[in-house]
């Protein structure tokens, strides 16, 4: 649900780890507590990066550039289709033979790839989806069948309603708890439903094959984010263009527009014409908050990240905008009121923002100087700051034992955090029910709680919904 750099990498061959909610990664089908290698071989030589991934399976890159998948059961509807149908073994998913993957991102059932080229690949849950060049190849089976349209609906309110029902234990993680105010719930258990009858409607499929996205001439995406249903992708010059579902100001249009069906330039960077020389760029006007009457730090925006319905962005300077959702803080303003276009995190406008990461309800950033600050929905711990509390306005952690490491990698899964520090830990907390947090329990943490890593060295954290991938250095 958010992208994150990574920096310089050794030489040194790579391994991956995972822990959570993976049911087809292992053979038993049972959480994953603690990490566990992700076999290479076959089609995975060597591993080069891990991309989270969505409900219920896993992403990350071979050193080739092929985006592998994994972990998924045929039991879990739009998102087994979405991994390319990929279970205990992990697979190339079926993109173009000669693409090479740069960056990928997956949402609950949706997934974006960025490719050396600078163009993007996505598929999956039909409305998330732009218009583009279709990827026709029936070998893929990524049409969903019709009975899974009931499973579909129930995990699809999931994604959109903090209050939503636990499904059966058979059909995959129950949903969480949480305040919400009676017209917001109506609203969104509303949206829920309509989205999953209308796309049960005639033989439409509910899935959309791998489409490449249209782009402006002359766009080349340098990353991309996903989130519960939309989609930010950032060129190479700092622009931010966006897709997919807007209701609540997640794509920063400035209007509730419920579906945006291909993409379009945030407005709040700066839209003069984009050349390939980012001094073009940079020596333009600064990026301007309209909603706060002042103007942010910052001459483009190097880097993006995506929750379940809200956004963040933030500029060279290091300034960070949020906008979407607000119901619990997640936006950083200090109340919980949506904001339809990228509004400033004024109260962090003294600190400089190198890195940002977005889960369901919460917001995670971390400074240049290594400081974590986190904002939004707190209910099982998530923002890791001792308590349950919401914060509608960043809260700097300095919980025991962490308060003097210095993160330089974020990343949220739904309702979980991870950091990667210069001193080669990782910590972890939030909701653990599935043991996402990685500590051989199912015990939430409100606090960041070290993962044991046997002398790995970690290179690169990626939460995906219920799950968490590692990509590290083997013990010397």
């Amino acid at each position: 649900m958010d992208v994150n750099g990574v920096g310089e990498m050794e030489e040194r061959e790579k391994k991956v780890f995972m822990w959570g909610y993976l049911p087809g990664a292992l053979p038993q089908r049972s959480p994953i507590l603690s990490p566990v290698e992700v076999p290479a071989g076959g089609a995975v030589s060597k591993w080069k990066d891990v991309c989270g991934g969505g409900c219920g399976f896993a992403m990350a890159l071979s050193e080739s550039g092929k985006l592998i998948t994994w972990g998924s059961t045929d039991d879990l509807g739009q998102s087994y289709v979405t991994s390319g149908k990929h279970g205990e073994t992990p697979e190339p998913f079926p993109l173009p033979i000669e693409t090479s993957i740069s960056k990928a991102a997956a949402g609950w059932a949706h997934c974006v790839a960025a490719t050396e080229t600078g163009e993007v690949y996505t598929w999956g849950w039909k409305e998330c989806v732009p218009s583009g060049k279709v990827i026709e190849d029936p070998s893929m089976g990524l049409l969903l069948d019709k009975d899974v349209v009931d499973q579909q609906g129930s995990l699809l309110t999931e994604q959109v309603s903090p209050q939503s029902q636990p499904p059966k234990p058979s059909s995959g993680p129950a949903s969480a708890g949480g305040e919400e105010s009676a017209n917001a719930k109506r609203r969104r258990v509303s949206s829920a439903k309509q989205a999953a009858e209308s796309s049960a409607t005639a033989d439409e499929p509910l899935s959309a094959l791998p489409c490449l996205v249209t782009l402006s001439p002359g766009v080349r995406i340098a990353t991309v984010a996903a989130g519960g249903r939309h989609t930010l992708a950032l060129s190479d010059v700092g622009q931010v263009w966006g897709w997919g579902y807007g209701g609540e100001g997640q794509l920063g249009l400035g209007s509730r527009i419920r579906m945006v069906s291909s993409p379009h330039p945030v407005p709040c960077i700066d839209t003069s014409p984009l050349g390939k020389d980012r001094s073009a760029v940079t020596s333009r006007a600064s990026v301007s908050s309209e909603a706060e009457g002042c103007r942010v730090p910052g001459s483009y925006v190097r880097g993006i990240a995506c929750g379940g319905r809200h956004s963040a962005v933030i500029t060279d300077a290091g300034a960070i905008l949020a906008f979407g959702w607000g119901l619990y803080g997640q936006c950083g303003q200090g109340s919980t009121d949506d904001e339809l276009s990228p509004t400033c995190v004024s109260s962090l406008l003294g600190v400089q923002i190198a890195s940002v990461a977005a889960g369901l309800w919460h917001t995670v950033c971390i400074s240049v100087d290594g400081d974590v600050y986190s904002f939004g929905g707190n209910q099982f711990g998530q923002l890791g700051t001792g308590s349950d509390q919401a914060e509608t306005l960043p809260r700097l952690l300095d919980a025991p034992g962490f308060e003097n490491m210095r993160a330089r990698i974020v990343s949220c899964g739904a309702r979980h955090s991870a950091v990667v520090t210069d001193d080669a830990k990782v910590f972890c907390w939030g909701w653990n029910k599935y043991g996402q947090l990685g500590l051989g329990d199912v015990i939430d943490r409100n606090i960041p709680s070290e993962v044991p890593l046997d002398g790995r060295v970690p290179k690169n954290v990626s939460c995906g919904w219920w799950h968490t991938l590692l990509l590290a250095d083997a013990p010397t």
